[in-house]
Formats: structure tokens, C-alpha cells, sequence
């Protein structure tokens, strides 16, 4: 186990202070939840509750963030490294295979070794604590320990739509049915998990990352996309949507900022495509106001998400979004005609309608963009905060 304390004073004092634990599958691994997560346990300390982040093992080689600073809470990871993964068992001379038998035996007692830190952990807490556990998996651990005097949050950070078509669809029914509360991310999928029978469900948004001081001047000829370059993103409906652009308006820039495993592969198809000229590959940035800052325009392409935090940076800096409209969360944050545009998911014809329409007309960009950054600010951290504060308060009733 890896553990990291420090003794910042948190800007909010005692008053109403609470013991707040946080727990994903890695406190370090590069990605939407590990931001999310880093970001609330930050603005948990500064309403002056102690926070303590808590990941399951560290993250995978080419997939580690680097935090930086030490953060002002407790981080602590309680597998030194990822351990073995589990074979499917099939068959009885899968059950009977001793050698399995074995492996499966010694995984769980690193599994309760584990679990019983975070006994450990949670004893240490005062009256009123909260374990918020963002990810189903990392439930699998919470749920093997002592959780007297401890109240339980399991979240969803994906649409249910994307949930259900995963291996974690049944394992969130069996693991968060106990919690004391489970939240999803808009009211379209809170209900849609109350209709699987868990009466126990809520929502509440994910804060707003920044809001700068000043928006975008959008002058710059520059669409940009932001987010790995994973299949889930749709870097390559992307790519396919840009090839039905680009001719259109050459004056135009495709930057595209992330890095990942399909990063060879979509630069091939940019060639094949014959889009290479205009599409300009940024790698991973730690400047996401900056990038934003030089554009114009934002581009949502990916076949799956949750409540994403790229639209919503980009309308704080008063950017225009084009997306998919593959989730309740995207529909949620973008108003479709208003403060931006929705195309059927994974149709690059209806989405490259949408950004010639966005490219060609400077006063409708302008007029979205501005929408765009007023809109968003529903989602300002205060207010997602306090609906935090108000489910605490609920729980410990």
C-alpha cells in the first residue's frame, strides 16, 4: 500500500466538517473520472472537509497522470502493483483445475488484505462520514469491508445506455444495490436505474471544470477535439466527418489533442482520407483552456459517454459545441440549436452538417458561443457543491 499525507489547512475551517473518502480504481490513471475525481476532493477540502482520495491499484505504464504538487489530502493506493487478472471459469474442469483453484484463493485473500485497510481507514473517520465510490469496480473492495458508521455513495459516471452494454451493467446492480444511495449523472438515467429496481437512486451533475475570465475571441480557424485516442472517443468518425468538410472550407484547421493506443492507425486513415494537410495531431495537453482559447469551434465525436467535461470546458470559454448526441449527459449540457448542435450518434454526415454550418456563418458562431458560456454556468461548482452538501446532510439523517 501506497500512501501520501499532507497537513494543508483546508480555506473552509470546521464548521460542518466531515470525513469525505473518495474511492476509484487509480488515484494516478489518465481520464475523464481520475480529473473528476482529483477535482472534487479538491473543492471537498476547501468547504473544509477532510478528504481522502483512495485508489485501488496504481495505473497502468503510458497511462499515468501526473498529479504534480501534492495534492492538499490524503492519497492512498492499496495494491503496490495491478494484481493478475482472473481467467473465465468454464466447465468442471475449469472448477477442478488446482492450479486456477489456487490463483482464484490467493486473489481473494488479497482482495480481504485489502479491504480490511480500508476497515482500517474508515474507523479513523468521525460521526458523519461519506465514502463516495465512483467506479463499480473499486466497490468490489469497499464492499468486502467494515462500513459501520459510514455512509455509502456508488456513482455511474456513464450514461445507462453505455452501462447496460457492459460487463458492468450487472455487477452495478449487484454491488451498489446495498449503498445508501446511488447516483448517475442526469435524471434521464437516475431513471432509467430506478426502473432495474433500485429505488435508491439520484443524480447530480459534474461541476464545471474552469470558467475563464475571459472567453474565447473565436477568430482563430480552428475546430479542435480533446479526449483519448481510444475507439469509445470516435476519433475515426471524426476523421470521416472532416473529410466531408475540409473541402468545403481549406482555410480551416482540424487540431485534435489526446494521445493513445489507435494513435498510428488514425493517422493512416487521415492520410487515406486525404486530410492530413489539414488536420494537425497536438498530443496530450495540460493547457485545456489554452487549446480552447485558439478555437473556434468544439467537436464531440465519441460513441459513448457520460456527462462530459470537454463541451462543458468549451462553453465556459464560450466555444460552440458540434456532438453526437449519444447520451442523456450531452444533451443535457448542449441545447441543441441554441447554445450548440446535436447529430444522430455515429452519423459523420450529420455532423459535418453541423460544422459547415458552424464554419460558414461567423455571427451564428458568435451567437452560440455566447449562449454557450452563459448556459453552462448552471453547472458552476457552488451549485453542484451544495447539492453535495444537501445529500450529505440527507444521509446522515
Amino acid at each position: 500500500m501506497t500512501e501520501h499525507t499532507t497537513t494543508t489547512t483546508p480555506a473552509g475551517g470546521d464548521a460542518g466538517a466531515r470525513d469525505v473518502f473518495i474511492v476509484t480504481n487509480s488515484v494516478d490513471e489518465l481520464g475523464g473520472i481520475t480529473n473528476w475525481s482529483h477535482q472534487i476532493a479538491g473543492l471537498f477540502h476547501d468547504r473544509g472537509h477532510r478528504v481522502h482520495r483512495i485508489g485501488i491499484t496504481p495505473a497502468p505504464e503510458g497511462r499515468r497522470r501526473d498529479l504534480g504538487a501534492a495534492p492538499p489530502y490524503r492519497t492512498t493506493t492499496l495494491y503496490d502493483a495491478h494484481p493478475p487478472a482472473l481467467k473465465p471459469v468454464r466447465g468442471v474442469r475449469g472448477r477442478l483445475d488446482l492450479v486456477e483453484r489456487r490463483r482464484r484463493a490467493a486473489h481473494r485473500a488479497g482482495m480481504r488484505r485489502r479491504a480490511a485497510e480500508l476497515t482500517r481507514l474508515f474507523r479513523e473517520a468521525r460521526p458523519g462520514a461519506v465514502v463516495i465510490v465512483a467506479q463499480v469496480w473499486a466497490m468490489e473492495w469497499v464492499a468486502l469491508a467494515d462500513l459501520t458508521g459510514v455512509r455509502v455513495i456508488g456513482m455511474s459516471h456513464e450514461s445507462y445506455e453505455t452501462c447496460r452494454k457492459s460487463s458492468r451493467f450487472q455487477r452495478v446492480k449487484r454491488f451498489y444495490a446495498d449503498a445508501d444511495r446511488m447516483l448517475a449523472l442526469t435524471r434521464e438515467d437516475a431513471d432509467l436505474w430506478i426502473r432495474q429496481r433500485l429505488d435508491h437512486v439520484g443524480f447530480i451533475p459534474n461541476p464545471l471544470p474552469f470558467f475563464p475570465d475571459a472567453p474565447s475571441p473565436r477568430t482563430a480557424r480552428n475546430v479542435v477535439s480533446i479526449g483519448r485516442l481510444h475507439e469509445e472517443k470516435g476519433v475515426d468518425l471524426l476523421l470521416e466527418t472532416w473529410a466531408r468538410v475540409a473541402p468545403h472550407h481549406p482555410e480551416w484547421t482540424l487540431r485534435i489533442y489526446g494521445t493513445g493506443e489507435e494513435e498510428a492507425a488514425l493517422h493512416a486513415q487521415a492520410a487515406a482520407l486525404g486530410v492530413t494537410d489539414s488536420v494537425a495531431w497536438m498530443g496530450r495537453t495540460d493547457d485545456v483552456a489554452g487549446a480552447l482559447r485558439d478555437s473556434s469551434v468544439f467537436v464531440l465525436s465519441s460513441r459513448g459517454e457520460g456527462f462530459p467535461l470537454a463541451p462543458m470546458e468549451a462553453m465556459a470559454s464560450g466555444v460552440p459545441c458540434v456532438a453526437f448526441d449519444v447520451a442523456p449527459g450531452v444533451r443535457e449540457i448542449i441545447t441543441d440549436g441554441e447554445d450548440g448542435l446535436l447529430a444522430p450518434p455515429g452519423n459523420p454526415e450529420r455532423l459535418a452538417d453541423g460544422l459547415r454550418r458552424l464554419l460558414a456563418d461567423e455571427e451564428l458562431r458568435d451567437a452560440m458561443g455566447e449562449r454557450a458560456r452563459r448556459n453552462v454556468q448552471r453547472y458552476s461548482t457552488e451549485r453542484i457543491l451544495d447539492r453535495w452538501e444537501r445529500l450529505f446532510a440527507l444521509l446522515e439523517r
